[in-house]
């Protein structure tokens, strides 16, 4: 399951039914969970823990040390779920230790070609990144969200569950959930009714978020007095109650 080409250091953990290909570079702390498949030409650095059912494409760079000139070589991490499929050219860096000391993905993300996922990001499940998208330091990026090719996510932003960006989308701010955003710099232009209508949500849950995008957007009222109006709708939808909180934890501000 190792073609002999590639090389293992014998620090590293091995599970079942791995696949690694040729030229591959698997360092000392790597932690490669069960079927995982790993193609040629890929170099993964410790520490680094993999999980299982992952497809890891050739050229892709993960777990090398974060690109931060305050690191000194302390021993962060880089933590992946199972059933991602990260493909060609992805460089995914280690933590820093002033940031926490872990990056993470969850599970069940589709990461195109040339995406960077910078020290002490956190992204979550189900998530897709299209071809080029890449997150500064510290970035959150919530569940099931849809990167469009070439979106930047600037340092410490986060972005909201089911939102969906637009092809070369860059953003200094935290973008809320459920919502569509395009250009430089990012602006709302809705909410993303497919993705939501896709992933089941019930009618009054989105007609409660069409209300909320409404007042935080469209009624001109500060963010203060838009928030208080939405924390009100939040009373009765799980959803609307999230968004409200999300605003509410908000360091950066919000895109308006």
């Amino acid at each position: 399951m190792i073609h002999p080409q590639a090389i293992v250091d014998p620090g590293a953990q091995i599970g079942k039914n791995v696949r690694i290909g040729a030229f591959s570079v698997i360092g000392p702390g790597v932690e490669i969970d069960d079927a995982t498949w790993i193609g040629p030409h890929v170099v993964i650095n410790g520490p680094t823990r993999i999980g299982k059912n992952n497809r890891i494409y050739q050229f892709s760079s993960l777990g090398e040390a974060p690109q931060h000139l305050g690191y000194q070589g302390e021993p962060t991490r880089l933590e992946i779920g199972d059933r991602n499929i990260i493909r060609e050219y992805c460089t995914f860096n280690r933590g820093t230790a002033a940031g926490g000391g872990v990056t993470r993905l969850g599970d069940d993300n589709f990461i195109m070609a040339y995406c960077h996922v910078a020290h002490d990001c956190r992204v979550g499940h189900r998530t897709i990144f299209a071809n080029g998208t890449s997150l500064a330091g510290h970035a959150i990026v919530e569940d099931y969200v849809i990167f469009g090719g070439f979106t930047m996510v600037h340092q410490f932003c986060r972005v909201g569950a089911h939102t969906m960006t637009g092809i070369s989308t860059v953003t200094f701010k935290d973008i809320p959930p459920y919502l569509l955003v395009a250009g430089n710099t990012a602006v709302p232009h809705g909410l993303n009714l497919r993705g939501l209508k896709r992933r089941q949500f019930s009618e009054s849950a989105i007609e409660s978020l069409r209300r909320a995008y409404k007042i935080l957007y469209k009624s001109g009222l500060r963010l203060n007095e838009a928030l208080a109006q939405i924390e009100a709708i939040g009373k009765e939808c799980t959803e609307v109650r999230h968004l409200a909180d999300f605003i509410k934890s908000s360091e950066r501000g919000v895109i308006r």
